[in-house]
């Protein structure tokens, strides 16, 4: 069984990856999304080109990190990193023929504040074609 976790360096990922590790899955398949919106918010006083590498090697950071985490477990890991909407992109990969589960961190936001920002995890459970977990 593969299980896809989408991570972003945030608790909740770290929670979604910690419940996906539990569960002992034959091999995980951890995604991070970079958004080049919010790259380019986050490192844009460097320009376009610049940013993106930011934020490329601050996804291999956090993959190298989950990779070590699920290792030391004895899991098989396999990582990718893509740029897009996050939401869509979660959901392209979990489309994919060998995904059978996707388990995904929730900040847990609600009323105005989800409104106004969106759930990725929300846009997640409700399209994916595959059974999708929450961690908190």
């Amino acid at each position: 069984m593969v299980v896809l976790v989408p991570i972003d360096g945030s608790d909740p990922a770290r929670a979604a990856l910690e419940l996906a590790l539990s569960e002992s899955p034959d091999e995980l398949l951890v995604l991070h999304v970079v958004d080049p919106p919010r790259a380019l918010a986050a490192h844009g006083h460097r320009g376009l080109d610049d940013a993106m590498d930011a934020a490329q090697d601050a996804a291999e950071r956090i993959l190298e990190a989950a990779t070590a985490l699920a290792e030391s477990r004895g899991v098989t890991v396999e990582t990718e990193v893509a740029f897009g909407d996050p939401a869509r992109t979660i959901l392209e990969y979990a489309a994919l023929d060998e995904v059978d589960r996707v388990v995904v961190g929730s900040r847990g936001r609600t009323g105005v504040q989800r409104v106004l920002l969106g759930s990725v995890a929300e846009r997640v459970v409700r399209r994916s074609p595959v059974p999708v977990t929450v961690a908190r």
